[in-house]
């Protein structure tokens, strides 16, 4: 069963990282930062979490304004570090947790929050910047992380309640896991800074310190607070504290603060805060859910074959293979030799034979999506109603001859 055993909340900024890859731990301007982190760090090491939940914001390095969604789920095995236009980091690649990540979807979609899904996306310094202040990494990360995207980038960003509320319901849904696996909340962002326009370099540590004490005592206070409230307080990116209301959301009334630090140096003020959980809540056999119950029987239905988040993440190579015959350069690599572009992109033997074959059924229980297999069918030749007759088993005239208006072809 899985036991949430506290949160930490910390500031996420970019300078940090560079400080860290510089070593200055004993760099007088950055010692307090990295002073003030390690008990963090001693209290994880302590309580050996198996996965942290990351709530953090991407900085415009795996997402931009195209499709920028209020929250977005990380699902796959590991995560990269994004390049943010220096170079990528000399860190490990992170291990995520797909079966928890997965779990949580299911259950916080269900739970009506309605959260995209993302893998092969990097992860910015909202998570590089203090998970190495967090965790050693020599050799490799000690343990997994499942990365929750919140917008706070572009209006309108989720309310302050909204992401209360989100932590609550990540709350039930990490209760309901049913491995034996112990998990850590951790809410990133800078406290109060603003860095943009003419009150660039704004800060306030009165403001900062009632904040810190409002999320302990009396984060409902928070919740009600109104963007504007935060940027008129903090300023304008201080607004992205409401990522610390969703870890706070995720844990008990019953928490002890076992660590702050505070440290203001240039333009945001960097604050580590431990909470732990006093009593862990050990859930009960009535509260496990296994898998999703929007589709729970679905597998009686003859014939039909579910798109699942596992499905997605295990067959990623096969659907962006079929995906990726949008492109004119795809097409072009494919006509010219079928078996190179299979290898190219890492299919099996068995999937490079079911494409031989133009299977589409095969396919279809191999994996792929009808909505990227189609793609592939238009670059080969076949109609979306040819591809339903041979997954059927039929003629083209034998499924015409099923359809209403057989002429509408």
């Amino acid at each position: 069963m899985a036991r949430i055993i506290g949160g930490i909340g910390m500031s996420h900024v970019p300078t940090i990282g560079v400080a860290y890859d510089k070593q200055k731990w004993d760099n007088p301007a950055w010692a307090p930062l990295f002073e003030g982190a390690r008990p963090a760090f001693d209290w994880l090491a302590d309580k050996k979490p198996d996965v942290l939940i990351f709530l953090y914001n991407d900085h415009l390095n795996a997402f931009f304004y195209d499709l920028y969604p209020t929250f977005a789920i990380g699902v796959a095995p590991e995560h990269d570090v994004a390049d943010e236009g220096a170079g990528r980091r000399p860190l490990p690649m992170l291990p995520g947790h797909t079966r928890l990540a997965t779990h949580l979807a299911e259950q916080v979609i269900n739970d009506e929050f309605d959260l995209a899904v993302f893998h092969d996306r990097p992860l910015d310094h909202g998570v590089f910047s203090p998970l190495p202040l967090l965790w050693p990494h020599e050799g490799g990360w000690p343990g997994a992380v499942v990365p929750i995207m919140v917008n706070v980038v572009r209006y309108p960003l989720p309310t302050a309640m909204r992401c209360f509320k989100l932590g609550q319901a990540l709350r039930r849904a990490i209760h309901s896991y049913p491995e034996d696996i112990s998990v850590a909340i951790v809410g990133t962002g800078g406290l109060s800074h603003q860095i943009h326009g003419e009150r660039t370099g704004h800060n306030d540590t009165d403001w900062d310190m009632r904040f810190l004490d409002l999320i302990e005592h009396n984060p409902i206070e928070l919740a009600r607070m109104r963007h504007v409230d935060y940027v008129r307080l903090g300023g304008a990116e201080s607004a992205e504290v409401i990522m610390w209301l969703t870890m706070r959301g995720a844990l008990s009334d019953d928490i002890t603060k076992v660590h702050q630090s505070y440290y203001l140096a240039t333009t945001t003020a960097m604050t580590t805060l431990v909470f732990e959980e006093n009593r862990v809540h050990r859930p009960a056999a009535s509260e496990i859910r296994l898998g999703n119950e929007q589709i729970a029987g679905i597998e009686d239905i003859e014939g039909t074959y579910p798109f699942t988040i596992g499905i997605g993440v295990e067959k990623a190579r096969l659907n962006r293979f079929f995906w990726n015959m949008r492109m004119p350069q795809a097409r072009a690599a494919f006509n010219a030799d079928e078996a190179a572009a299979c290898r190219e992109a890492g299919l099996t033997a068995e999937e490079t034979a079911l494409v031989a074959r133009r299977d589409w059924l095969g396919l279809i229980r191999a994996g792929a999506n009808f909505f990227v297999l189609e793609k592939f069918a238009r670059l080969v030749g076949e109609t979306n109603l040819e591809v339903y007759a041979e997954m059927r088993g039929e003629t083209f005239e034998e499924f015409l001859a099923t359809r209403q208006v057989p002429d509408a072809r």
